[in-house]
């Protein structure tokens, strides 16, 4: 297999800073790898080869002028969601006439002014509704670990690219785990920003749930990725202001205080799940850090009970509007959503939601009180079968739950001004990665950066040729 294909961003600058690499190679290298593969993965929606390519030549001079810029010459996967100037967005549906978009999502202007190469778009679920990704319009996209399995969703097509070493980098976006959730199904690093440090495209980036952001297949990359592509923006007034740049290096986690959960108060978790989370707990505590075991008063009930209004009132609104009524054109589980959220909408006011979500906020609080960050796994799954709806429940060792408890990550949307950051931490007997969130306090992005770099110290997944995808 081409080395070049997995090298990460940072490796790929500094060999492209000495001349002994050209991004034109490793573009090459990764559009080969996708023609190989993808056509059982499904993770691009579509590749710009052409116009990539004279990025790449471009790069290469900049390279050998001294203009080299923060992300020169890396590859980027961009969501399809990211709308990009005159292309088209669909965002997967059947049901809606899409547009083509007149101008860039803040987050792909950052890139391009830094100097990546975006040369292919990724597959969502519909509208990016779901913790799967396939869909009617664009048929079911396979996890390279397991084709078996889903890549999750809704970056799935993001993360299955990166594990498949067709691209560098990936745009991502999370609004209820979908940055995370694919992060821990394909093995790569997803970070979940405090809202509004990264800015995002109206009207949707007004929902405080959500957020733009980065997925990589190393911590290092995913600094430097969120560096790029963080701070003010006039499009998105709520994007915080000054920017803040993360640290490039960090110290050891030698007397830091890390709550570890393992249930996040009461759902049902793989038993390999549970004992990788408490793998990487072990380690960092041989490190120098203090693990303290904590439990959530919380519910589930009152999770999902938080979530459901907020859902109906922003994404189930979004939906209903822009498919005008064509619910029949739908995917199943997308007309499902439409369906259940009305619901929501006519019985519950976005008040009921608030007052979920405070106590929701104020547990996290009191949890996290005395504590650097908090240690829990992303998924309770170890994964979902690639093309189900998860309409009927995901079984996890024998229990059938909700598809919405297959992951761990919608806390962490309804307190969304802590930065979360998704790393591995190994594998499940089917092959599938497995991975953990360390949740910060609000805005302390740099403490979740520190303890994510320290388990990728101790406990490293680089896509080494022992360690990838067996396509």
């Amino acid at each position: 297999m081409n080395d070049l294909i997995y090298l990460s961003a940072t490796e790929c600058i500094e060999r492209f800073r000495t001349g002994a690499l050209s991004p034109v190679d490793v573009l090459e290298a990764q559009l080969a790898q996708a023609a190989l593969v993808d056509g059982s993965l499904n993770a691009f929606t579509e590749t710009m080869a052409d116009s990539a390519r004279a990025r790449a030549e471009d790069s290469e001079r900049r390279y050998r002028d001294g203009t080299a810029r923060a992300l020169e010459g890396v590859t980027v996967a961009a969501k399809e969601k990211h709308q990009i100037a005159g292309m088209e967005v669909v965002e997967a549906s059947n049901a809606w006439a899409g547009y083509t978009a007149t101008a860039n999502a803040p987050v792909i202007d950052r890139l391009l002014d830094a100097g990546a190469i975006i040369h292919a778009r990724t597959a969502t679920p519909e509208f990016s509704i779901a913790a799967f990704t396939h869909s009617d319009r664009w048929g079911v996209t396979r996890n390279p670990w397991n084709t078996a399995f889903s890549p999750g969703g809704s970056s799935g097509g993001s993360g299955a690219a990166l594990a498949a070493g067709m691209t560098t980098l990936a745009t991502a976006s999370d609004i209820g785990g979908s940055t995370r959730g694919p992060a821990a199904f394909t093995g790569n690093v997803g970070y979940k920003a405090p809202y509004g440090r990264i800015p995002g495209a109206g009207p949707m980036s007004v929902d405080y749930y959500r957020g733009d952001g980065p997925m990589g297949r190393t911590v290092d990359d995913v600094v430097l990725f969120t560096n790029v592509i963080s701070g003010p923006d006039p499009r998105d007034h709520v994007a915080l202001r000054p920017k803040v740049t993360l640290p490039s290096s960090y110290p050891g986690v030698e007397g830091l205080r890390i709550a570890l959960n393992l249930d996040l108060g009461g759902f049902v978790v793989a038993d390999e799940i549970r004992e990788n989370t408490r793998r990487v707990a072990e380690e960092l505590a041989k490190a120098g850090a203090e693990i303290v075991e904590v439990d959530f008063t919380w519910t589930r009930e009152l999770i999902i009970g938080a979530a459901m209004p907020h859902f109906g009132h922003m994404m189930g609104a979004m939906v209903h509007d822009a498919i005008g009524g064509k619910t029949s054109d739908l995917s199943d589980y997308a007309r499902d959503f439409v369906e259940q959220t009305r619901e929501i909408r006519a019985t519950a006011a976005m008040f009921d939601a608030a007052k979920a979500e405070y106590a929701v906020q104020q547990e996290l609080a009191r949890v996290m009180t005395g504590f650097d960050a908090l240690l829990c796994p992303t998924t309770a799954a170890v994964g979902f079968p690639a093309g189900d709806t998860l309409i009927n429940g995901i079984d996890i060792d024998g229990h059938t739950v909700s598809g919405l408890e297959g992951t761990l990550t919608l806390p962490f949307n309804i307190t969304n001004r802590c930065p979360v950051l998704a790393v591995p931490s190994g594998h499940a007997e089917n092959g599938m990665p497995t991975g953990v969130q360390i949740v910060g306090h609000t805005y302390d992005d740099a403490t979740v950066f520190r303890v994510g770099k320290a388990v990728e110290r101790l406990l490293p997944w680089a896509y080494t040729d022992e360690h990838r995808p067996q396509l």
